[in-house]
């Protein structure tokens, strides 16, 4: 007998569809470190068309995306970038910005909902008047949604509020859309309505999306050149990149639509999870496909031992302290929650008997 596997661990974890996998086969490619792909031209245009940008670029990773983006803002070495101290540029992204691009960090406080008050933005940014002193501020990034916050999501107006405020001191505004379409889809809003009043942004295409590889930073034309320079500098310029850009394609045809049913199925998980005795989970938190579970004080279950446990099961997810995280993706039906949900009861319940609870 098969085990039943739910793979809860992230919307990376997605194989390829079979439309994607027949597209990549027959996808028409070309060199595009010469210029010449044409699915990779299409994927660009097509990217840049959904975010109203001028021009969009093919990247591997999130993570080149949103390096690239900040060393095409700051060019200058010692500049300086605001961003949350919760962010995925500044927690997992392997401090890229200021080890490879001579960047300083300035961390400001993320709050519970993923945004920075905007006073505390315009109070960090440093008065060009004392560079001699201090690292010159030349940009703002934001998150959004945002992960570690929950996959909480950003207004169109709180992200106007901070364009306006960029453009006031003369600063880019870089967006970390790498799930911007789930952000888009819970608030109900066109994806380049989240987006207009950034200079760039990087958008993944293997989370929420489900594409095997990659990510789209789009922006300006003069941006994207000055990207594409950069990306060729470190190690991002590939080849018959189409086969990889099909996919991009068939995952923006079909899996946007899919989004909103990934959400539901958060929610319907979160709630279950929270019905559970010695877990807590915020509702009102779960706005897109991510879902927190904290462990009830007393309640004697060990996060990393219960996903350890439930391993055994099929069930896969990351635990961090006294916190859980589950990942909901296209890939997850609701057989597969209420599987999920069914097994971690019977194991938190199982730990509550045998300590007497």
């Amino acid at each position: 007998m098969v085990m039943m596997t739910v793979d809860l661990r992230s919307d990376t974890v997605t194989k390829p569809t079979e439309a994607m996998r027949t597209a990549m086969a027959k996808a028409e490619v070309d060199d595009d470190v010469l210029g010449h792909d044409p699915t990779a031209f299409r994927l660009e245009a097509e990217m840049a068309r959904i975010m109203g940008k001028e021009a969009a670029l093919f990247v591997p990773s999130g993570t080149m995306g949103n390096l690239i983006s900040v060393l095409v803002h700051c060019e200058i070495r010692g500049s300086e970038v605001i961003l949350g101290d919760n962010s995925h540029i500044h927690i997992y992204e392997n401090g890229g910005i200021s080890t490879i691009g001579g960047v300083h960090p300035k961390t400001l406080k993320n709050n519970e909902d993923g945004t920075i008050d905007i006073d505390s933005i315009e109070a960090a940014i440093r008065d060009p008047n004392l560079d001699l002193l201090f690292p010159t501020t030349r940009l703002i990034c934001l998150e959004n949604s945002h992960a570690n916050c929950g996959g909480r999501c950003l207004s169109v107006d709180y992200t106007e509020r901070v364009g306006e405020l960029a453009k006031k001191h003369g600063l880019k505004l870089h967006i970390d859309g790498a799930r911007i379409f789930n952000a888009a889809t819970a608030l109900g809003v066109p994806v380049h309505r989240l987006v207009e009043a950034a200079d760039s942004v990087s958008i993944c295409l293997s989370k929420g999306l489900g594409a095997p590889v990659g990510s789209v930073i789009v922006g300006s034309r003069s941006f994207i050149t000055r990207a594409r320079a950069l990306r060729k500098t470190l190690g991002g310029g590939m080849r018959q990149v189409g086969v990889l850009c099909a996919a991009a394609l068939i995952a923006l045809q079909e899996n946007v639509a899919k989004l909103e049913g990934d959400h539901m199925k958060a929610k319907t998980l979160a709630n279950g999870l929270n019905e559970i005795k010695g877990l807590i989970v915020d509702i009102t938190s779960v706005e897109t496909n991510i879902v927190y579970v904290e462990i009830e004080d007393g309640s004697n279950i060990i996060a990393k031992k219960l996903c350890k446990n439930l391993e055994k099961h099929g069930i896969l997810f990351f635990a961090e302290g006294s916190r859980m995280r589950l990942v909901l993706h296209h890939q997850i039906s609701a057989g597969d929650v209420q599987y999920t949900l069914s097994c971690i009861k019977q194991a938190v319940t199982g730990v509550q008997e045998e300590n007497g609870n």
